[in-house]
């Protein structure tokens, strides 16, 4: 046996949704109630467990050997529900299978640049299996038996009660099982490198192992948030004399009432009201409270209260392979996009929320709400007698595209350790820059620039980016823009090299540029390919050139957009590319040192940045050096780590 291909439906007392697998798997109701499988290609079998069938021994002995390949469209969840089912088995509690040997056919299809769900790829004309009526049907049954059936209650969704529908649910999901030995024979050309499999399994070991919560902590925070929002509703009410003050319609008309009439109240607009209300007190007031009761990042506490297994710890919150660049995204609590935090003593203003003492809190911290969301790093802790361990990369993705564009004054600065916002500023202003010294006013306008300009963007890049806020005027941008690009020539090179040669392979002339990137089409147009330093590729589904009414080039491809989550046609440009490139490059950099770090316990990774569970004498000047390997593709490129050790996680 090589390969086996596997579907299962189960039934747990928990929402997957919200909680996750590893939460869903170890509730006391979870059961495993149908396991299909086929072996080699071969014919697919369906085992009822529901109703007494077992397992056969030869395929437990092949979930269990890791030189089995196991192949499911969502391998994680199938692979952590079967650890449970099986745990009797490997005797061991709380034991997951050996991620190694298994093969995930969501992240084959979003490496193929297709949707990561079955829906998706069905509206991608990629599997054509089920139509809608069919699909209904299929969601009804899983609804019926896999959320409704209650076994432990004998509800009579029970497969026993109704065996027309439980025959109709098992043809399905051996026809799933199908499906997915069809997916793997059509993306099996896109020749996803094997040590992308290698970082997979080394994600999942991650995602197994979870980081620990602070329980007493996050349950104290929750208590106060409840009882500092009951207090703001109160006294919004009093000010306003307004039913519901929570309500957008009624807020809205009591702020045109008052002379502010808005047609929106998002955050940045209220933002905006609050600093320029202030001889409006009231409003003022009111529009902070409004705010700090909008505050959603919050929220991430309940979350974590959703998500903790019994252990205490957080698992399954990074998604392999979550965008086309390759790039992880966050599932469950989100820590791709944790509030920032200004505090000055982290740990005495946690203290202080611990003491639960709601009146000392807002003596100190007026808005508690805001104070909350800045302490939610805080909520993830080391194991008793750990400490964690937090390295950063430095300016990765500036380090990344000052190499891959040859920029050779700002990889000179990174070499020497420089501050890249003041060597900007400098080099654009013609003057000597020193933070907090000589031109230090320069350097915010060097630090926008930075943030805003690598890929491609113009004004109103630097206005999302802060620039107004950070002190500029607009009259100053397009200078701004000039300036960047004038002192930037060969990153402005590399946009252009690689739009034009994504235009010579859609016109079936396959580049390789002077940085060892290769950009070709392939099957007709069916799609494009960026070979990156790497080894690893971007693919792009089906590649057109249009002309605009400047009578220019435009390039579009078929994609998945993950905002709409919907799969359509996206135009994109040469900057736009070499974003992909970047990001790209920083991600295969991520994964190499992570690949390095191996050998430690890796709770976590967000952005650029990595998280370890460590004993206490941990040498960290290991852990940093580990990090600061160049990969052998990637010689030539300097990396800087921020490392430090602490009791919880925060920014250094």
């Amino acid at each position: 046996m090589k390969k086996l291909y596997i579907d299962i439906k189960t039934f747990s007392g928990v929402a997957l949704e919200k909680s996750g697998v590893y939460k869903y798997a170890e509730d006391i109701q979870f059961m495993l109630l149908l396991f299909a499988y086929a072996i080699d290609g071969g014919a697919v079998n369906i085992i009822d467990l529901a109703q007494g069938q077992t397992i056969p021994e030869e395929i437990i002995s092949a979930l269990i050997d890791t030189s089995v390949e196991k192949w499911a469209f969502n391998a994680q969840s199938v692979r952590v529900c079967l650890s449970q089912h099986l745990k009797n088995i490997v005797k061991k509690k709380n034991v997951f299978l050996n991620p190694k040997g298994w093969h995930c056919l969501k992240v084959l299809a979003t490496y193929a640049g297709l949707p990561p769900s079955l829906k998706g790829l069905k509206d991608a004309g990629t599997i054509l299996y089920l139509n809608d009526e069919q699909v209904k049907e299929y969601e009804e049954l899983q609804e019926f038996f896999c959320s409704r059936y209650q076994p432990l209650q004998n509800n009579c969704n029970a497969p026993s009660s109704c065996p027309i529908k439980w025959a109709a649910l098992k043809v399905y999901t051996a026809q799933d099982v199908k499906v997915a030995m069809e997916i793997h024979q059509k993306l099996m050309k896109f020749n996803i490198p094997t040590f992308i499999w290698s970082e997979y399994w080394l994600d999942q070991q991650i995602n197994d192992t979870g980081v620990l919560i602070d329980k007493t902590f996050v349950n104290k925070v929750l208590d106060i948030d409840e009882k500092a929002c009951s207090e703001n509703m109160t006294l919004m009410k009093s000010i306003t004399g307004l039913e519901n003050p929570n309500s957008l319609q009624q807020m809205k008309k009591w702020l045109a009432n008052q002379g502010v009439p808005v047609t929106s109240l998002d955050k940045s607009v209220v933002s905006k009201l609050i600093k320029t209300s202030s001889n409006q007190l009231q409003v003022q007031k009111v529009l902070s409270l409004w705010q700090a009761l909008k505050k959603t990042s919050v929220r991430k506490y309940s979350t974590m209260n959703e998500t903790m297994c019994a252990d205490g710890r957080a698992r399954g919150m990074f998604e392999f392979y979550g965008a086309k660049t390759g790039r992880w995204t966050g599932k469950l609590i989100q820590l791709q996009n944790l509030p920032q935090n200004h505090i000055n003593d982290l740990e005495q203003a946690k203290k202080l929320v611990a003491s639960g003492d709601l009146e000392k809190i807002k003596a100190i911290y007026p808005n508690v709400r805001d104070i909350l969301s800045q302490l939610i790093r805080t909520a993830f802790i080391p194991d008793n007698g750990k400490i964690l361990v937090i390295a950063d990369f430095s300016a990765i993705e500036a380090r990344v595209l000052a190499g891959l564009a040859g920029e050779t004054w700002r990889q000179e600065v990174f070499k020497n350790n420089g501050d890249i916002y003041c060597a900007s500023a400098s080099k654009m202003f013609g003057v000597n820059v020193v933070k907090n010294g000589e031109n230090g006013h320069l350097r915010a306008k060097g630090k926008v620039a930075e943030l805003a300009l690598g890929y491609g963007g113009s004004e109103k890049a630097l206005i999302a980016m802060g620039a107004i806020e950070a002190g500029l005027s607009e009259n100053e941008l397009p200078e701004l823009v000039k300036s960047w690009r004038a002192s930037n020539q060969n990153i402005v090179k590399f946009w252009n090299d690689i739009e034009q040669a994504t235009i010579y392979a859609i016109k079936n002339q396959p580049t390789q540029l002077a940085q060892g990137i290769i950009i070709e089409c392939h099957d007709d147009n069916d799609f494009m390919s960026v070979t990156l330093n790497s080894g690893r590729r971007l693919i792009y589904r089906n590649p057109q050139l249009h002309e605009n009414y400047l009578e220019q080039a435009e390039i579009t491809y078929y994609g998945f957009n993950q905002a709409t989550n919907k799969y359509g046609i996206h135009q994109t440009y040469g900057a736009k590319l070499v974003e992909n490139i970047v990001q790209a490059t920083a991600r295969d950099i991520l994964a190499s040192a992570m690949s390095s770090l191996k050998d430690y316990r890796i709770v976590m990774h967000v952005h650029d940045e990595i998280v370890i569970e460590a004993d206490s004498n941990v040498d960290i000047s290991d852990i940093k050096s580990k990090m600061e390997l160049v990969p052998v593709w990637a010689n030539g490129l300097k990396l800087d780590v921020e490392c430090f050790t602490s009791s919880f996680y925060r920014k250094g």
